[in-house]
């Protein structure tokens, strides 16, 4: 398309502000694009893209996903646009051309990789047309902001061009009925020992055939909808899967994925042994062998990489297990997933909470009835330490879910309540969960937990490999 004189004005107008901000050692991944943005509305049409653009979007695991991509394309020498330092939705997209174009508009970058708000696709395929979409699931997700699922899938699927091919999870009915009219390459996780034949979980969100409104019948249970299941009156289900995890092997942390177009199979190191970090990795996998990348440049390249240590950490101090992971608020499906990830790990452990969604003034808690709070019930937790100005409100919750009163202590202040609470003698390790915009606290709860096991049971201090 041909560049206009608006689009020349916002360029120069937002790299210097991109300039401006950096000198200033400021944020500049949301400021620049929303200029260009108000002065030329079509910016994101008229910059000069990279031939191959990949968008990753859905409820969980965007910047996981997208992260893994990146660093998989930079270690085999691609030179790569991306937000992964900012906004996912179009300003924060905007600001990335802004910062990696030159000043009249022109590519430098043979790929981009963009994370993408679920509810911004919308105004970003207007203008932009992924070569490919990953979308790893679509579940619950903040019931202020994103309504229901059949509300978020409605809007991708009017989004989504004609002309992207969607790299998506056909262990998920919601991502199996999206883009039916497309191209479309799906991928899955055979049966597993821990799939059930009921579902454990409280929400489930497809009970009914999107497309004719019968009941599902499902094979097996992985988590909430993911599974197996067939529409017994019109067909509709669980697609046969192009790409497959088919052995997980926790004990040497391999992920063994069959192409099934080409019969072949590879074993990939494992880069998180939880299952959404599992269908994260294989979903990335997938979109890095459709740009080309071999199997064995995949692995070599995933073996350097780990999951960002805002999502999850692992540490050790004097042979006692640290793990921070993150819990999104507002998101009873994620923190379903990290609570059962939680439960699933054998030894004594302390869980330590603070879920409050900080961002938010008027917080709502009607997503901690959508979430399993009663996978934290097991014999092996030894304490359950909550924090944070919705704490009360939890003790609820977990005494709902049946947990031992005995067994729960809070305090509003989130280090202040370890320091109260924690009693590390009789445990093996200590999981902190943490929502996303509470990494000051997180950090501040993780000195201190080390703090009080170094004084507890000696100095030594080592990374967890």
């Amino acid at each position: 398309m041909k560049k206009t004189f608006k689009f020349y004005t916002a360029m120069f107008l937002a790299k210097c502000a991109n300039k401006s901000l950096k000198l200033l050692r400021r944020n500049a991944s949301y400021f620049p694009g929303n200029l260009a943005l108000k002065i030329c509305p079509n910016f994101l049409e008229q910059i000069d893209k990279p031939p191959i653009i990949i968008g990753v979007t859905g409820t969980n695991g965007k910047t996981t996903v997208s992260n893994m991509i990146n660093d998989v394309l930079e270690d085999n020498g691609y030179k790569v646009i991306n937000n992964r330092y900012g906004s996912n939705m179009n300003t924060g997209i905007a600001a990335s051309f802004v910062n990696n174009n030159t000043i009249t508009g022109k590519n430098t970058k043979d790929i981009a990789v963009f994370e993408m708000d679920e509810r911004s696709t919308i105004h970003i395929f207007k203008y932009i047309t992924p070569t490919y979409l990953v979308c790893n699931n679509l579940s619950r997700d903040s019931l202020k902001r994103n309504a229901h699922t059949a509300f978020i899938a409605g809007i991708i699927n009017n989004a989504i061009p004609k002309d992207t091919t969607v790299i998506t999870n056909g262990d998920d009915p919601i991502c199996v009925n999206l883009a039916s009219e497309k191209k479309k390459i799906y991928f899955g996780i055979d049966r597993l020992d821990t799939d059930t034949e009921k579902c454990e979980n409280i929400v489930q969100d497809m009970v009914l055939c999107p497309k004719c409104g019968t009941k599902l019948e499902y094979e097996y249970y992985r988590y909430h909808h993911v599974g197996k299941m067939k529409c017994p009156n019109c067909g509709f289900g669980t697609p046969k899967r192009d790409y497959e995890t088919t052995k997980i092997d926790f004990e040497n942390k391999l992920v063994t994925i069959k192409d099934n177009d080409k019969n072949t199979e590879y074993s990939y190191s494992m880069v998180a042994d939880g299952i959404i970090n599992i269908y994260n990795m294989l979903s990335a996998i997938v979109a890095l062998k459709q740009v080309g990348l071999s199997d064995e440049k995949i692995n070599d390249a995933l073996k350097k990489t780990k999951i960002v240590d805002t999502r999850f950490l692992q540490d050790e101090v004097a042979g006692k297990k640290i793990v921070l992971h993150l819990a999104k608020g507002q998101n009873p499906i994620a923190c379903s997933r990290v609570f059962d990830y939680v439960r699933k790990q054998p030894e004594k452990k302390t869980i330590i909470l603070f879920l409050d969604d900080l961002h938010e003034d008027n917080e709502t808690i009607t997503w901690f009835y959508d979430t399993d709070y009663e996978f934290l019930n097991g014999d092996n937790v030894e304490q359950i330490i909550v924090s944070g100005k919705r704490s009360k409100d939890t003790i609820v919750r977990l005494l709902m879910a049946g947990g031992p009163k005995e067994k729960i202590f809070a305090d509003r202040d989130e280090v202040e309540s370890v320091r109260k609470y924690f009693k590390p003698k009789d445990i093996e390790s200590v999981y902190v969960l943490y929502d996303l915009y509470a990494m000051k606290q997180k950090e501040e709860v993780h000195q201190e937990v080390k703090k009080i096991l170094e004084d507890t049971f000696g100095k030594k201090v080592e990374e967890w490999k």
